[in-house]
């Protein structure tokens, strides 16, 4: 499946997942043990909007990591926003050429693992604020097999700096979302 053409269908998903999260629930636990609601939200909010400007080669601009975007008014919509703006500039060829950064520094890595990145980061952090919030991330068929086609083979190096967790055992005849969740170290039947 074809990165690329995935990208926004992924990020409106993350995108409506986000604009259903509950005011009351923002300092909810979520299957990332680091982040309550609140946190999770802005490290989405964060790394989606620098996606924006590694696709365009640009320089990094605005807050940083301790920035609490969900006490600006109308954060949900501006992330939803922000998420199409990034999946259409990664619509251009050119932004899957050469090497690009997330963090606006140094070299970078190739243009395409950056693409996946974030690409992932839409479905994994989208399914966990959806279980964390009780809603049902509703992916169509066709990402949860992209985010397969991604996980897999970055989830070996993902664990190994941390940005995974062991890997969760899921049978093989399970929904490929479970077996997504797993590679990538989620239990996909995790309840707050």
């Amino acid at each position: 499946m074809d990165v690329r053409s995935r990208m926004l269908p992924a990020a409106e998903a993350a995108a409506r997942i986000v604009l259903e999260v509950p005011a009351a629930r923002m300092d909810d636990p979520t299957p990332c043990p680091d982040w309550d609601v609140r946190g999770l939200v802005n490290h989405l909010i964060l790394w989606n909007g620098r996606g924006e400007a590694a696709a365009h080669r640009a320089p990094v601009t605005g807050p940083g990591e301790d920035h609490d975007f969900t006490a600006e008014p109308g954060w949900a919509e501006r992330f939803g926003e922000q998420a199409r703006k990034t999946a259409e500039a990664w619509q251009d060829p050119a932004a899957w050429e050469g090497r690009t950064s997330l963090s606006g520094t140094g070299e970078g890595m190739p243009a395409e693992f950056i693409a996946g990145i974030l690409f992932v980061e839409c479905v994994l952090h989208g399914w966990d604020l959806a279980v964390a919030t009780g809603r049902d991330p509703g992916f169509s068929p066709e990402v949860v097999r992209t985010a397969w086609d991604q996980v897999v083979p970055m989830a070996e190096m993902s664990r190994r700096y941390g940005v995974f967790g062991a890997e969760v055992p899921v049978p093989e005849d399970a929904p490929l979302l479970d077996r997504v969740l797993g590679a990538s170290g989620r239990d996909p039947h995790w309840k707050p």
